[in-house]
């Protein structure tokens, strides 16, 4: 498989990372992309360690380092899953009339006889 049409081919995310620090600086790159290899004791090697293990992390310094350096951005994914409606919530209608919602009064207490309305009697 060629990789002609793959701008960060040959670039290892080492030099990714370096050059994104030396452009930004720590602060700026764990304020641009927040994740917490960046904005708690950073450095090189945690941060490689991190990235190699969490895709998304990485897709995220990977397009910043592409954009940073006027690149060919990648093209967007196509979403497996069906994209998730906002859930509509029922708003009154203006001419309905209110629901009404039914009071339950409790059963006063008899001796020996608390919560039978739930429970049942006692025998």
């Amino acid at each position: 498989m060629t990789q002609t049409n793959n701008p960060l081919h040959g670039i290892t995310l080492e030099t990714i990372i370096t050059q994104l620090v030396e452009h930004y600086g720590w602060e700026e790159l764990g304020a641009r992309i927040k994740i917490r290899c960046f904005t708690e004791a950073p450095s090189i090697k945690s941060s490689l360690r991190f990235l190699r293990k969490t895709d998304w992390a990485r897709e995220k310094v990977e397009y910043l380092y592409l954009k940073t350096n006027k690149l060919p951005l990648p093209a967007a994914k196509s979403i497996q899953a069906p994209a998730k409606e906002p859930s509509k919530k029922s708003a009154p209608k203006p001419n309905s009339k209110p629901t009404q919602t039914k009071v339950v009064t409790p059963t006063p207490a008899v001796e020996g006889q608390v919560n039978s309305h739930i429970w049942g009697k006692r025998d």
